[in-house]
């Protein structure tokens, strides 16, 4: 079968890590095996790429950088849409997901003339998004994929990936040690190893503006994502369950986490929000602040010899649209296909043309995303161009608020990809 620009590497005979790998690794202090499928990074990405592969009998290791708790606990993004909840049901991922994640298919804008509320769920397909908190999400896949018989070890850095040989090289706590695979799935994000091991200049993008991202240990205090417009900066509000809400503030560039006051961010997100016109934030203790500098990377191609790309290694998006997640299950959908298919079938169609089916995707989300970012940040400072790109946003508003057509277009680019 002719095989297009990025051919398939040629076949060699696989052999399953047993039981007593780990024990081998403390007695010896180095492993050389090989495995059917090597994947770098235990996110989202390469944890449903690996429950799936489980599934289907295909032999796996997980080869994660931090440590489990870490990875359970890091707190990210939790709007799933249609596609990545159909995913993690139809493989039976979906299992916390259906039990606690809580359907939201509403958005509003808050802007100095007044409130705009999209019911995007009864707009476009009539889909909604899924608030399920990504480490919840995280936790019941490991736990999954342990379940499901998969090697996965915390505490190991990747130090190189040979794409020619699928040749995975890392240090641990017991020292250094390797790993071939016929196949190698590069989830390990954005400045990962894997990245850096396919060849191209990724296609990149600093879109000028930075967060503040906090969390709070405080009940939500919209019963909507809220989007907050204000000449003094962006503002956000993401519930993210029963007693913690994500909030947002745009902030400089060089801002210190650590000079974001608690009494500084509820001053400002009540400012942002304008509280005196609608009504008070639910305060609570802050237990997270970072810098988030909102900067878009889309790798020139997906795949190399033996190596794959997916989830942030292959496209960092800025979190102004929730795709990240999204877009990490769905290459983790189709790698995983792919895969099977060559393993099951000597079919290379699917992997072969892997590239080919993502990145039209993922660029489809980074042009969403873009278009967010221009429409929640207005322009400040010096800016030549002030007025007039502040009157392009209330524009773009106006449509948003008028027009039917735009209002589905928003609907289906928000929920979908």
């Amino acid at each position: 079968m002719a095989v297009s620009a990025d051919p398939l590497p040629s076949r060699v005979a696989d052999r399953q890590i047993g039981t007593s790998t780990d024990t081998r690794r403390q007695e010896e202090g180095e492993l050389t095996d090989q495995v059917r499928v090597v994947i770098v990074g235990a996110g989202p990405a390469g944890l449903v790429l690996g429950n799936i592969l489980r599934a289907r009998g295909v032999d796996t290791l997980v080869l994660e950088r931090n440590s489990r708790e870490y990875v359970q606990n890091r707190a990210r993004a939790g709007f799933l849409g249609v596609h990545s909840v159909r995913v993690l049901t139809e493989h039976g991922l979906a299992g916390g997901l259906l039990r606690a994640g809580r359907s939201h298919g509403t958005c509003v804008f808050r802007t100095g003339e007044g409130e705009l509320t999209l019911y995007y769920g009864q707009l476009g397909r009539g889909e909604s998004h899924v608030v399920y908190p990504q480490q919840d999400l995280v936790t019941d896949l490991v736990a999954s994929y342990l379940d499901r018989g998969g090697e996965l070890r915390f505490g190991v850095a990747v130090t190189d990936v040979d794409p020619a040989t699928g040749t995975v090289r890392y240090r641990d706590s017991f020292g250094a040690g390797e790993v071939t695979g016929r196949f190698v799935a590069g989830c390990d994000g954005g400045h990962g190893v894997t990245r850096q091991a396919v060849p191209g200049r990724p296609a990149t993008r600093d879109h000028g503006v930075s967060w503040l991202a906090v969390l709070a240990a405080a009940p939500q205090s919209m019963a909507a994502v809220t989007y907050a417009l204000h000449d003094r900066g962006f503002a956000g509000h993401m519930a993210r369950g029963p007693q913690v809400t994500r909030y947002y503030l745009q902030v400089q560039a060089d801002d210190e986490p650590s000079a974001w006051t608690e009494e500084r961010i509820w001053t400002a997100l009540g400012e942002r929000m304008r509280v005196g016109e609608y009504w008070p934030l639910r305060t609570g203790p802050v237990t997270e602040r970072r810098i988030v500098h909102l900067r878009s990377a889309v790798a020139s191609r997906l795949q190399h010899g033996r190596l794959f790309l997916a989830g942030d290694a292959a496209s960092l998006i800025s979190p102004s649209a929730a795709k990240g997640a999204n877009l990490a299950i769905m290459a983790a959908e189709v790698l995983a296909r792919g895969i099977t298919d060559v393993l099951t079938r000597d079919d290379e169609r699917v992997l072969a043309a892997y590239s080919r089916t993502c990145l039209p995707r993922i660029w489809r989300a980074q042009e969403f995303s873009h278009w967010m970012i221009e429409l929640l940040h207005a322009p400040a400072g010096d800016d030549p161009d002030i007025g007039f790109r502040r009157s392009l946003r209330r524009a773009r508003l106006d449509s948003l608020r008028d027009s039917r057509a735009h209002q589905d277009f928003f609907a289906e680019n928000y929920v979908g990809i």
